[in-house]
């Protein structure tokens, strides 16, 4: 009596389950085969649905085609061109090379292909039903390949019946034709859905590609990045904030011109953007990132979409630092408009305006925030450190090609004379309500709020003396006991290293108390028990908002309760250190929280208000 209960299953069902992990959708189709068609060598395709690619998915490309015998092959489970060899794996540079697309697109459809090989003068035709070969014929064809896929799943209806409505599918198909479109803009492409033509793409050049996929005004919100490095490099273009949207939708990452999706690398991207974008809303970008082979597995899935970085650390790094790099190289300064017939503010623009200055040119930076109403002076011991407005006046006055605008007569617009008003010209600074700091620029008008803008500054500052293990720390004439309820005292403990990495010298003195020995320098005289307290106390709401490494939230957390608050007033020399030192942040346009630093109003705009053009 035979006992066994282990069947090996005959060839045409176990491709059928096999071919459930490749073909999921009209879309998966799709992607497939012009995966192949790129890998080619097609610099022309033309893609055809029908019924959301359910009844008809066809792709014309005039590669380089297959001989007879490599057509047949083709269909052949792992059967490829692309691989050889176990080392060839490990250096993969075509988008396909698992060698079951075709295979499992046979197994659920009715497939006809026909190519043809530039050295041959006739071509192949082969039908294939469910991996059943039903003709195999001499075609005359270009060269190239077009094949056709119809009633896709027509063997499998359970697996038919649960694809979405044609909107969703097409949906499905036209997001993978467009993540081609943009990673192969020398490629021209056609897509055509139920005899209407979506896309008449010619080659062109990317930025004329994202043109003709977005729009011009689309495109001109993005900025350009470009970065090398000796584990990777990256290029592209990001949006500006303000121009984020409610879903992923607009976001691209091409690994070796492969599309992935990477959970790391998109929080890499947001993280750059640091609070730049408001919670729930998400920037454009695209991302060419190129990486050697070896350092990456794309084989993880049979999709080919999910890939494992041999550093993922690093990568993560690079990606981060170049978003921020990208932002804080070009000025995105809020600039108020007012709608015509309000006296209301209507909207904020940000404006695509290169800074004017490099890290290796930094201005020397005057201590601020030493506890004194005085703020400091420059090296050079001059009262105000340099010509804030003629700076300020370089950063905003450079246009996007990185030139000067068309420059004025710069002695009568910068050059004191004897009277009063061009004694202030390029100078003027006031304080409004002790919260606003107004000063000149070329363009129009500067607004600063002062306590942000400080925040900013000591956010920065913060990090820079973790990073660097360098605190620096002014010691208290007289130490001072601080009692703490349990609660607060177990977390000071816990985040004492941080604390005395910023300046604080804090020990544990007896039950729930600690002695502080000294404190940073922007600490005021007077405030060091409650700033303390205060740090403790926001460090605990940061916790509860949103989850924070603990290095980021005590710099956020003292830079809030350390900096200048609104009421204070400040003098001019107060004043221009404060804008010359939120210039020299690596990001002066938002707080660490995420609120605005600053906004502009254009001269443009005020002539409009009086009526002048």
């Amino acid at each position: 009596m035979d006992t066994s209960i282990i069947n090996i299953l005959p060839e045409h069902l176990a491709n059928k389950i096999a071919a459930g992990e490749v073909v999921q959708r009209p879309e998966s189709v799709v992607k497939e085969l012009l995966e192949n068609s790129i890998d080619a060598g097609a610099d022309s395709i033309s893609v055809t649905i029908k019924n959301a690619g359910k009844s008809l998915i066809q792709i014309i490309d005039n590669g380089k085609g297959m001989s007879e015998e490599d057509a047949v092959k083709s269909f052949y489970r792992h059967a490829t061109s692309k691989i050889a060899t176990y080392e060839d794996l490990e250096n993969i540079r075509t988008l396909g090379f698992r060698g079951e697309a075709l295979a499992s697109v046979a197994a659920v459809a009715q497939v006809e292909l026909k190519t043809r090989h530039e050295e041959d003068t006739a071509g192949t035709m082969l039908r294939i039903e469910g991996s059943e070969i039903k003709e195999h014929s001499r075609c005359a064809h270009q060269r190239g390949t077009t094949i056709s896929v119809k009633n896709l799943f027509y063997n499998t209806p359970a697996r038919r019946q649960f694809l979405k409505s044609n909107n969703t599918e097409f949906k499905h198909i036209y997001d993978t034709i467009q993540r081609l479109a943009l990673s192969k803009p020398e490629i021209a492409l056609e897509f055509v859905s139920d005899d209407d033509t979506i896309l008449a793409l010619p080659s062109q050049k990317l930025e004329e590609r994202l043109k003709s996929l977005f729009g011009d005004r689309h495109f001109a919100t993005l900025l350009p990045v470009q970065e090398i490095t000796e584990l990777l490099s990256i290029s592209g273009f990001i949006g500006k904030p303000d121009f984020a949207r409610k879903s992923k939708v607009d976001q691209f990452i091409f690994l070796n011109d492969r599309f992935i999706l990477s959970r790391s690398i998109n929080h890499a991207v947001f993280s750059g953007y640091e609070h730049l974008v408001e919670k729930g809303n998400f920037p454009f970008f695209l991302l060419f990132i190129e990486l050697d082979p070896h350092k990456v597995d794309v084989n993880v899935h049979p999709s080919k979409m999910e890939v494992k970085f041999a550093d993922e650390q690093s990568v993560y790094r690079i990606v981060m630092s170049v978003v921020r790099k990208a932002l804080g190289e070009n000025d995105i300064t809020p600039t108020v408009e007012f709608q015509r017939g309000t006296n209301d503010f209507s909207s904020l623009k940000h404006s695509a305006i290169p800074r004017f200055y490099s890290d290796t040119a930094q201005p020397t930076v005057p201590s601020f925030g030493s506890g004194q109403q005085n703020f400091g002076s420059s090296s050079g011991g001059e009262d105000v450190p340099f010509d804030l407005t003629s700076k300020l006046d370089q950063i905003f006055s450079k246009a996007p090609n990185g030139e000067s605008f068309p420059p004025e007569d710069t002695q009568t617009h910068f050059q004191h004379g004897n009277r009063d008003s061009e004694a202030q010209e390029g100078k003027a600074i006031w304080q409004l309500h002790n919260k606003y700091i107004l000063t000149q620029i070329r363009s129009g008008l500067m607004i600063i709020d002062q306590h942000v803008a400080h925040e900013r500054i000591l956010y920065e500052r913060a990090l820079t003396r973790m990073n660097n293990a360098v605190p620096s720390s002014q010691q208290l004439l007289f130490p001072q006991t601080i009692q703490l309820p349990s609660g607060d005292y177990t977390l000071t403990k816990d985040l004492l290293p941080f604390l005395n990495s910023i300046g604080f010298e804090t020990k544990p003195f007896g039950k729930n108390t600690f002695v502080l020995e000294g404190v940073p320098p922007e600490v005021k005289a007077g405030t060091e028990a409650n700033i303390l307290q205060d740090i403790l106390d926001e460090f605990k709401n940061n916790q509860l908002r949103v989850k924070l490494d603990a290095r980021d939230n005590i710099a956020k957390s003292f830079s809030c309760k350390a900096a200048i608050k609104a009421g204070e007033k400040l003098g001019e020399v107060e004043m221009r250190s404060l804008i010359d030192q939120l210039f020299a942040t690596s990001m002066p346009y938002v707080c660490p929280h995420g609120r605005p630093v600053l906004i502009k109003l254009s001269l443009s705009e005020l002539d409009r208000r009086f009526f002048r053009t």
